[in-house]
């Protein structure tokens, strides 16, 4: 009887192809400033600019899911509770730049986009990837405060969607203070069942050191994670990992039972802080950039199988590139 003999190289080469006939495809679709990313030719995420500031929604699992919330885009959603419109989704923005409200927007504070520009799809490491970025003016009455350019790299590995956000802030004609208050930053607002209160919530918060629930609120750490059933009942972990270059880390976190999650490296004081001596206001100088990388990660799974330490990990070996490292440094207390 004749034997047959597999080399490991033609192994190899028959596992690698198995691995690209598995990988999905993303696809990005660019309507004015506006833009639908699509995996596998369903819709993921969109680029929205309709509101008072901009916003990546709906974000979708694999299956369909919305996790995010779905008001203020949608109304008469069952088990979802029409408070905060102007949590939007997936977004940044803060409560006080030189006394302007951009979280809320309630005296027409705005971020406008005036340019979108998206990549070509790539393979990395961590699975299929596309990069867009969008040039961003913070706008208070007639004045620019801001301007920002926001990159977002999406990444589809198998059942799992990552989000990279890295937002360039300059100051353009003064002096800005972020003043310290809880109401911000770098934001999302999630689908009720994640919730921990509420009609339909079976949801849980975890963080990177440990505190569970609402002791997760106001304290820092390097990610924060809701974790529970979606509504169709599919185990769901939503994360938002702190980069350690960023201002202030590990940040504060403004984790609500109610289903909002906030990187806020701006509020010390606001969350009770008392290593902070002085009100905890950060000052960005005159043609000076602020630089902030946040990563979200979205995993079919419990907290356990979505690894987040070593995730963190991944997250924080790779450095930006020149081009990118511009960054203050704390101008505060410690």
């Amino acid at each position: 009887m004749m034997k047959c003999v597999i080399s490991k190289s033609f192994r190899a080469t028959i596992a690698l192809f198995l691995a690209h006939a598995l990988e999905a495809e993303i696809a990005v679709l660019q309507n004015g400033q506006q833009l639908r990313v699509e995996i596998d030719g369903e819709l993921f995420t969109e680029y929205r600019t309709e509101r008072h500031v901009p916003c990546l929604y709906p974000l979708l699992s694999p299956d369909g899911t919305h996790l995010t919330r779905r008001y203020p885009f949608a109304e008469n959603i069952v088990g979802e509770a029409s408070d905060h419109p102007h949590h939007i989704g997936f977004w940044f923005a803060h409560g006080d730049v030189n006394g302007y409200d951009f979280w809320h927007g309630r005296n027409g504070e705005r971020i406008t986009t005036s340019r979108v520009q998206h990549g070509s799809v790539d393979k990395g490491p961590e699975g299929s990837r596309v990069r867009f970025s969008a040039d961003l003016d913070w706008i208070a009455g007639r004045k620019k405060l801001l301007t920002e350019r926001r990159v977002y790299t999406i990444i589809e590995k198998g059942s799992d969607r990552i989000i990279d956000v890295t937002c360039h802030l300059k100051a353009t004609e003064t002096e800005l203070v972020f003043g310290d208050t809880k109401e911000g930053s770098f934001a999302l607002r999630l689908t009720p069942t994640l919730r921990l209160k509420g009609e339909v919530a079976r949801g849980a918060i975890t963080n990177s050191e440990g505190a569970q629930g609402r002791d997760a609120w106001g304290q820092r750490a390097r990610w924060v994670a809701y974790h529970g059933p979606d509504s169709a009942g599919t185990a769901t972990v939503v994360a938002i990992f702190d980069h350690p270059e960023n201002l202030r880390h590990p940040t504060w976190w403004h984790a609500r039972d109610y289903g909002l999650l906030t990187a806020n490296p701006f509020g010390p004081k606001a969350f009770g802080d008392d290593t902070f001596t002085n009100k905890g206001d950060f000052i960005l100088k005159e043609s000076e950039t602020l630089t902030l990388r946040y990563r979200l990660v979205l995993h079919q799974g419990n907290l356990h199988s979505a690894e987040l330490n070593e995730r963190w990990n991944e997250f924080t070996r790779n450095r930006p590139g020149q081009s990118d490292q511009v960054q203050v440094e704390n101008n505060s207390a410690p």
